[in-house]
């Protein structure tokens, strides 16, 4: 019998946990993400709605992010025949699971990253 010291099953799993953290953030790190994800965690909402929510994101960053948020399977469009036709973007199950800790993230940002004028005037 071997004695194992645990470091084997780290060094296997390091590389696995980078690939995940590093896909996760191609998604999370593009601008506007966390902020569509967050208002999605209150509802399905509108494009329009969405846009008001969403201050300062253009239409079309705000339908290539919609469109890169459905195909990471984080938020469904669902259209309803109209008239008028209306369209209603919502969370997945795996995006509801993402939005808690979205927000931990930005309460850990908050408290231990500063920009460099934050940095300065301490």
């Amino acid at each position: 019998m071997s004695e194992h010291d645990g470091s084997e099953d780290a060094a296997e799993t390091a590389p696995v946990c980078d690939t995940a953290i590093t896909l996760a953030f191609s998604v999370l790190g593009k601008r506007w993400n966390g902020m569509i994800l967050s208002v999605l965690g209150s509802g399905a909402t509108s494009f329009v709605g969405l846009r008001k929510a969403v201050n300062g994101i253009s239409d079309t960053v705000l339908s290539e992010r919609l469109l890169e948020l459905a195909d990471a399977g984080l938020v469904t469009r669902a259209v309803a025949e109209g008239p008028p036709v209306t369209v209603r973007y919502e969370l997945t199950t795996s995006g509801a699971e993402l939005v808690p800790m979205i927000a931990q993230l930005g309460v850990w940002a908050k408290r231990n990253l500063h920009t460099p004028a934050e940095q300065e005037a301490r």
